[in-house]
């Protein structure tokens, strides 16, 4: 973390105070080991360059840094639903420490842009881009290994924030140090450490599904929304009946193993996925299948199955590691919920929004870009 950033600080726990830094670690210009101080003696810890703003439950155990440093150490309290937060942080946690290049290899990035682009409902990366390069202040909630944060914070010459509640906060900051202006936080969302409408584009891409209310994550993130600004959200849409019957069946027996044990129990899955998608074979109904979602047309037999039956996620472009953790990320964690169209439009009109636009990425998910009035 650079002491430039300390002022875009204001963590609604610490009641509006001002902070002031101390570096106990520094390299170059990042401080990799400190505090954030008030006024009235609390401390917030810099751990391997990241600033934790988390409370209660959702925070680690910082006697030892407190030790180490002589400070005062009392535990705190967090949101009411932060224990149930905390159970699916063990998932992301996990997967972040394990994938730290995930989205970093050329291969990855080809299919991932192409990806964004369709979410965004731009023709190409030139113009993905463009949107990002006249932002001056952005934040990304649920970074993962940084791969979208970096490449943002390459494109515009303002600020880009990257936030997360898990480990993956301190893999984001690894993949992204170097850039003078990309700022990480571990923070909860629901409490981020920034003024309402902060912000020029917010971007939640697959992360506000696994919070213990995604309309109240929505909504949190909104408020952090500048009048004008935009944000971005993907969220799971609710599939067919098969589907929702496999993922409800496969997820109760997934979600308690040991993130090991579920890694091991996703390999079948995965096999399924790569075997179906190399046999290459298609099929066309000329008849839709309405009481299970599946409309008329040519369907890809591996995407017939995936799409409506059961998770099963291949894609040659990822080794199989990769591919494999694809699928842990949809049965491990503890919260994974799925929504309507009309569910997510229901949600702007009551924020007062005017102005928004669903692209259809993918079946499985609801692209969501929105603009905030004026």
């Amino acid at each position: 973390m650079r002491v430039s950033s300390v002022s875009q600080f204001q963590p609604a726990h610490l009641k509006g105070q001002a902070l002031t830094v101390e570096s106990f670690k520094s390299e170059g210009d990042q401080i990799i080991d400190g505090v954030l101080r008030t006024g009235d003696g609390r401390w917030v810890p810099i751990i391997e360059g990241v600033p934790s703003f988390l409370t209660g439950v959702l925070q680690q155990d910082l006697s030892d840094f407190a030790k180490r440093h002589n400070l005062s150490y009392q535990t705190t309290t967090a949101r009411e639903d932060a224990a149930e937060q905390a159970k699916t942080n063990e998932t992301f946690s996990d997967k972040w420490t394990r994938f730290k290049n995930y989205g970093l290899d050329p291969q990855h990035q080809e299919f991932l842009y192409d990806w964004y682009c369709k979410k965004f409902g731009l023709a190409n990366v030139d113009e993905l881009k463009a949107f990002h390069a006249k932002r001056k202040r952005i934040l990304e909630c649920g970074p993962g290994s940084g791969f979208n944060s970096r490449f943002m914070a390459e494109q515009c010459a303002g600020e880009v924030f990257a936030l997360d509640i898990s480990a993956a906060a301190f893999t984001t900051f690894g993949n992204t140090r170097h850039l003078p202006n990309c700022t990480v936080v571990q923070a909860d969302l629901m409490d981020a450490p920034f003024a309402d409408g902060s912000f020029d584009f917010i971007i939640a891409d697959g992360v506000l599904h696994h919070t213990p209310d995604t309309r109240a994550a929505v909504e949190a993130l909104y408020k952090k929304l500048m009048p004008g600004g935009q944000f971005f959200f993907y969220v799971y849409k609710k599939m067919g009946a098969a589907r929702v019957f496999a993922d409800e069946h496969i997820r109760n027996n997934f979600m308690p193993m040991s993130p090991d044990d579920c890694y091991a129990a996703c390999e079948g899955l995965t096999e399924l996925g790569r075997e179906l998608s190399r046999l290459n074979a298609k099929i066309t109904l000329e008849k839709p299948i309405p009481v299970l979602g599946i409309p008329a047309g040519t369907h890809d037999v591996q995407r017939l199955i995936y799409y409506n039956f059961v998770k099963c996620f291949w894609n040659e472009a990822f080794d199989y590691e990769t591919n494999n953790m694809v699928n842990f990320d949809w049965y491990h964690p503890h919260n994974a919920w799925q929504h309507t169209q009309d569910e997510v439009e229901g949600w702007l009109r009551d924020l007062g929004a005017k102005e928004w636009q669903v692209n259809d990425a993918n079946p499985n998910g609801i692209s969501v870009l929105v603009t905030k009035p004026v």
